[in-house]
């Protein structure tokens, strides 16, 4: 308990206190704490940038060494004041956030790449992508991947839609399987590991799936085996088969799944190289938290190494759309020096200092609020028009009909917050003659896999769902999002918001909501600080309502 202290007063007031004054219990974390903060934030350094992080045109790997941050203790340390504490006149303590030195953004100029060729990809999955119609990398890929090439953990963070998945797909595929550069002798040494590489966690169903299919999208028939997908809700008799037969080097599913298999010796992963917590804000829930604990302690890990450098042998990607305080602890305590990368910006999470946790059940107001509402502002699409429409309940679902013919949408996703009223508002819906469905938990494998697909195909128009496809659903068509009941925060509203806009594409989302809800929808626009005018589905269109 004493080591807390002392290194806080090395944060808050960068002094530097004579070893031989702390208490024995104390030195040995203060060296730590020296050595990552130096390293990482000192303002000396000048701004962080691509040849600061080691990065080369070349395709290569670089080894973490402990002995290089040690050296670092040499570099002359300011700490920058970032943070004044002072008791207001209330006697409650406050924190005043001033100006650091020099900013740790990396410059926008490093990451404009034209091509997938100049990130250090091998050639195989350079071809792969070139058949897959990927030709241009988002600018959170541009930042990402050669981020992860150098062997640094991320937190990878950007709006939904942006690119993500491929983010840390790409560097993964350049040292895991089929795709990956070729040894000094010419030969791929994939058919003699026969080993799992890297686990990708996410927390729903759909989630799972739509990376699978994105891997094998670049694995392509003949290599489609080496990813087995484990989720919840499927034959574990039969995923444990598979593995057994096709030895995959990737393995993607649910935490529960995953931790199962796990559990009954089923499943091997203490020399896999790369953790991917996918969505990891949802993944750090209470309904995860013995699954996520089995699989920290046993992926990467091997059997009486020292917890440290067995967290230092795999390499940890966080990805999310938001990231608030609670990522940032977990990263912090999961990874090894993670960075936090944006579109166009790598930073140390050192440089991030959240105030403190943040939690979206409860009111919050001042830095709590201001962060809750700075990483939702982060995770929507830019390219989106939203509007509010005022409702009866019981005329919901019609004003929903109209306002799909008004915009002429032709693939569209409707949220609810209760799965019981899903199969109602379907029932109105195909009354009128408009092809729906209903995607919700409770279905099985089969009747999801195959509503999805029809949706995608383009065979059913409107996708009634709840909160479960708010995450993970990715259909590139989908150009209209409408809540038929409010979401619970500025979070969640983004994450609904984010099904339709994506990668640049133009996108409406619509709030149909009653007289008495209209106050939430009026809070939601002041928090996002975007327009949300109300608006009217009359004669087929829609019209905006001007306001006094």
């Amino acid at each position: 308990m004493l080591a807390l202290p002392s290194t806080r007063l090395l944060l808050l007031f960068g002094e530097s206190l004579p070893s031989s004054r702390l208490p024995n219990v104390s030195r040995k974390v203060w060296g730590r704490t020296s050595v990552r903060f130096v390293s990482q934030v000192n303002p000396d350094n000048g701004p962080l940038t691509l040849s600061s992080l080691g990065f080369k045109s070349g395709f290569e790997k670089t080894n973490k060494i402990k002995a290089d941050k040690i050296e670092r203790l040499d570099v002359p340390s300011e700490a920058p004041k970032s943070k004044v504490r002072g008791v207001g006149s209330n006697g409650i303590k406050t924190v005043k956030t001033l100006r650091v030195k020099k900013s740790l953004e990396i410059e926008s100029a490093p990451f404009s790449v034209k091509s997938f060729s100049e990130l250090g990809l091998p050639p195989l999955l350079l071809e792969r992508l070139d058949t897959a119609g990927f030709t241009v990398p988002t600018d959170v890929q541009s930042a990402a991947v050669p981020t992860i090439l150098k062997g640094h953990d991320v937190v990878i963070q950007s709006y939904t839609g942006s690119g993500k998945t491929l983010a840390y797909l790409l560097p993964i595929l350049s040292e895991v399987g089929p795709l990956k550069k070729k040894s000094a002798n010419g030969e791929s040494e994939f058919e003699k590991k026969k080993e799992i590489d890297a686990v990708i966690v996410a927390p729903s169903r759909e989630l799972g799936m739509q990376i699978v299919r994105e891997v094998e999208k670049l694995l392509g028939p003949t290599d489609k085996k080496v990813v087995q997908q484990l989720v919840g809700g499927a034959n574990r008799s039969r995923q444990e088969e598979a593995l057994k037969k096709n030895k995959p080097a990737i393995v993607v599913g649910t935490p529960g799944r995953i931790a199962e298999i796990s559990a009954a010796g089923k499943l091997h992963t203490h020399s896999c190289r790369f953790l991917v917590l996918d969505e990891v804000d949802e993944l750090l829930s209470f309904n995860f938290r013995e699954d996520m604990h089995r699989i920290l302690e046993h992926v990467g890990r091997r059997s009486g190494a020292d917890p440290r450098g067995s967290i230092a042998s795999r390499r940890t990607i966080m990805v999310s759309a938001t990231v608030p305080f609670s990522v940032i602890r977990a990263a912090r305590s999961w990874g090894s020096d993670p960075l936090l990368v944006q579109a166009k910006k790598v930073m140390p999470l050192e440089a991030v200092s959240p105030s403190g946790p943040v939690n979206i059940l409860k009111p919050t107001s001042g830095s709590d609020s201001s962060m809750r509402t700075q990483a939702a502002l982060q995770s929507l699409p830019p390219a989106l028009k939203h509007y509010h429409c005022v409702a009866k309940l019981q005329h919901k679902v019609d004003t929903l009909r109209r306002c799909v013919h008004a915009l002429d949408a032709k693939c569209v996703i409707a949220f609810m917050n209760h799965t019981k009223q899903l199969k109602d508002a379907v029932f109105k819906l195909e009354a009128r003659g408009m092809v729906a469905a209903e995607l919700h938990g409770d279905l099985g494998k089969l009747a999801r896999s195959t509503t999805l697909k029809k949706f995608k195909n383009g065979e059913v128009r409107v996708l009634v769902t709840n909160e479960l496809s708010a995450r993970g659903l990715d259909v590139a068509e989908c150009d209209l999002v409408v809540n038929l009941d409010l979401p619970t925060d500025s979070i969640h509203y983004a994450h609904r918001a984010g099904r339709t806009g994506r990668l640049g594409r133009k996108g409406t989302v619509v709030t149909i909501c009653e007289e008495p809800e209209v106050f939430v929808v009026k809070k939601l626009q002041k928090q996002l600080g975007i327009p949300i005018p109300a608006c009217e589905f009359t004669e087929g269109k829609l019209n905006v309502i001007e306001e006094d």
